[in-house]
């Protein structure tokens, strides 16, 4: 273990943090997957730098992201170094460069993907204090549910929950033919609102209906049955409040489906719209669905193919 906080000073750490995708329509605040969009960040140790925190961004974000310790990235990282026992010096700073492909507010999971970036980039600076275990506890902790942070550490197809005693999570491979569309709307919707539209109780029917739609889709996913994804990404606990603030949200969905999609349903908090699809036929024909939907709503925004990734965040160099 490293003996002083002084000794990592002129170290500098790269890490890549997938974007994410959570709930699936039916798996509310428990079901995630981690896709094949990144964001790479690069950390310079300042020990001299009387605290002061630099931060240049290229891509998503650029301009909009603060340099203080409300950064997402600077509170994962800063969380390891007092969890791991460490009490920070008011002179260390960090010089922090990021290249963002995962746009904000867009249910990508972004602030995930810096909160994990954060954590594990600490963590190997550190010597790897703390289990992966517990990096995802932290990242619940900073996030408040685990669905994103979990699917962006550990990659591939993750269910996870909180309980008192911690979090607990199983990962597995998703099946590398199936192939994610998205619609990324340029509306942003900050996830503290959408789950401000979600009322307290939920009819009794819609909770089973729900149940029985996630023990399928999951078990689905986990044997190969890629069908059972029309009927995961079915919702009836979340999306239909949330469509009341973003209507545009069935159309899409309807859409995707009737172009032979395997599944669509709301990306998270939105506003991004997720489809499956097996084939390259069907990516092209929902895509166009999804472009034709949004222009007939007169909602700007952007397709993109994205693959899964069944590997989660990485460190790619500790110098």
């Amino acid at each position: 273990m490293i003996g002083s906080l002084a000794e990592i000073e002129g170290r500098r750490v790269v890490v890549e943090v997938p974007a994410t995708t959570a709930n699936l329509g039916a798996g509310f605040d428990c079901l995630g997957m981690a896709l094949g969009m990144t964001n790479r960040i690069e950390l310079d140790v300042c020990y001299g730098c009387d605290g002061q925190i630099s931060l240049e961004v290229e891509g998503e974000g650029a301009g909009e992201l603060g340099s203080d310790r409300s950064n997402r990235f600077v509170e994962g990282l800063e969380t390891v170094i007092r969890a791991a026992g460490w009490v920070m010096p008011e002179h260390l700073g960090w010089r922090i460069r990021m290249v963002n492909q995962i746009p904000l507010s867009r249910g990508l999971g972004s602030s995930a993907a810096a909160t994990v970036g954060g954590l594990l980039t600490a963590n190997a600076l550190l010597l790897q204090p703390l289990s992966a275990r517990e990096l995802l506890r932290l990242a619940t902790s900073i996030e408040g549910h685990p669905d994103n942070a979990a699917a962006a550490l550990l990659g591939g197809f993750v269910v996870s929950a909180a309980f008192e005693t911690g979090v607990e999570t199983i990962r597995f491979d998703v099946p590398r033919d199936l192939r994610i569309v998205l619609f990324i709307p340029e509306l942003r919707l900050s996830t503290r609102s959408m789950r401000g539209v979600l009322p307290p109780m939920v009819p009794f029917g819609d909770a089973v209906g729900n149940l029985g739609r996630v023990a399928l889709g999951v078990a689905g996913l986990a044997t190969g049955r890629n069908d059972l994804l029309s009927i995961l990404t079915e919702d009836h606990l979340h999306e239909p409040y949330r469509a009341a603030v973003f209507p545009q949200l069935p159309v899409l969905v309807a859409a995707a489906r009737e172009a032979g999609a395997l599944g669509a349903c709301l990306s998270g908090a939105g506003s991004s719209v997720l489809a499956f699809a097996d084939s390259r036929a069907a990516v092209g024909r929902v895509a166009a669905a999804f472009r034709s939907a949004a222009a007939g709503c007169e909602l700007p925004g952007r397709t993109e193919v994205v693959p899964v990734r069944n590997a989660g965040a990485r460190i790619l160099s500790l110098e």
